[in-house]
C-alpha cells in the first residue's frame, strides 16, 4: 500500500513540474504554484527559503563610483541605507576588484544580517557564494537564473532585470523568485539602458505573476507616481543615486521610505 502511494505521489509530482509551462487563462498555472516547492530535489522552482516580496518595497543598490565621490565607505552607505529603512540591499560594484569586493560583500553581509535585510549580489554568483549573501540579481546578458539556481542551491534569492513580457515568462521558466522591470525613467546610472516607461512596467507586471520591482530614474518626487499604478505584483521601487549620490544616505532613504509609506497606506 505504501508503495502504491508513493508511485501516486511521484507520478503527481513528475506531472505538475511538466506542465510547469502550461497556462490557465491569461497567466501561468497559478492554482499549483504552491506545490512546485516540494521538498524533492528534482522538483524545487524558486528558494526554498520563505522569500517575503514585501522585501522589494524599498530595494537600495550601491554605486561604488558614487560612494567615492561623497567620502562614503560600501559599509557605511549600506548601514546608513538600512538605518534609513531600506528593505533589502543589493551590492552593484563595477568597478572594484574581487577581493575587495569579497572583503566589502563580507563585512556588508554582517550589517544586513544583524538587521534581517536580505543581501543580494549583483551579477557574481562567485562573490554571493564566498560572502553566503542571501543571493543574486543577473541581467539578460549574465548567466541565466536557471543556472544560477543549480550554483546556488534551493535557498537562495534569485532576481532577473526584465523588459519584456518574453523575459518575464522566461526568468519565471528559470525559476527566479522576483523581476526587476525598467528603466521606468530616464536615468545615466546604467548605459544603453532604453526606458520603458509606465506602459512597459505594466506589460512586464501583467504578463508575470512573480513580484516585481521597478527600477531606472526613481527618486522622491516620482516614486509615489510608480505605486500609485496600483499593480498587484509591483511590489516596490529599487533606487540607486536618489538613496547612494547624496551627502546624507540614511535621510534620502528615510524621505523615501517615507513617500513610499504614505501611498501605501492610501492603497
Amino acid at each position: 500500500m505504501l508503495n502504491a502511494v508513493q508511485v501516486a505521489k511521484n507520478f503527481v509530482e513528475s506531472a505538475l513540474h511538466h506542465s510547469k509551462d502550461l497556462v490557465i487563462g491569461n497567466g501561468p498555472q497559478g492554482p499549483f504554484d504552491h506545490l512546485f516547492r516540494l521538498r524533492c530535489p528534482p522538483y524545487n522552482i524558486g528558494s526554498q527559503q520563505r522569500f517575503n516580496p514585501d522585501s522589494l518595497f524599498l530595494y537600495a543598490v550601491t554605486d561604488s563610483r558614487m560612494n567615492k565621490r561623497w567620502g562614503h565607505s560600501i559599509e557605511d552607505a549600506v548601514k546608513a541605507a538600512i538605518e534609513g529603512g531600506a528593505t533589502i540591499v543589493q551590492l552593484r560594484e563595477k568597478d572594484i576588484e574581487s577581493r575587495a569586493f569579497l572583503e566589502a560583500a563580507k563585512a556588508c553581509m554582517d550589517i544586513c544580517k544583524s538587521s534581517g535585510v536580505p543581501l543580494l549580489i549583483n551579477d557574481r554568483v562567485d562573490i554571493a557564494l564566498a560572502c553566503n549573501a542571501d543571493g543574486v540579481h543577473v541581467g539578460q546578458s549574465d548567466i541565466s537564473a536557471r543556472e544560477v539556481r543549480k550554483l546556488l542551491g534551493p535557498g537562495k534569492i534569485i532576481g532577473v532585470s526584465c523588459k519584456t513580457p518574453a523575459q518575464a515568462e522566461q526568468a519565471w521558466r528559470d525559476g527566479a523568485d522576483y523581476l526587476g522591470c525598467g528603466g521606468v525613467f530616464p536615468t545615466t546610472t546604467k548605459a544603453n539602458n532604453p526606458t520603458l516607461g509606465f506602459e512597459g512596467l505594466k506589460a512586464v507586471c501583467l504578463a508575470s505573476k512573480l513580484p516585481v520591482v521597478a527600477i531606472g530614474g526613481i527618486n522622491a518626487t516620482n516614486a509615489g507616481s510608480v505605486m500609485e499604478l496600483g499593480l498587484p505584483n509591483l511590489k516596490g521601487v529599487a533606487v540607486v543615486s536618489a538613496l547612494f549620490d547624496r551627502e546624507c544616505v540614511s535621510t534620502e532613504t528615510r524621505n523615501l521610505r517615507s513617500i513610499l509609506t504614505s501611498v501605501r497606506c492610501l492603497a
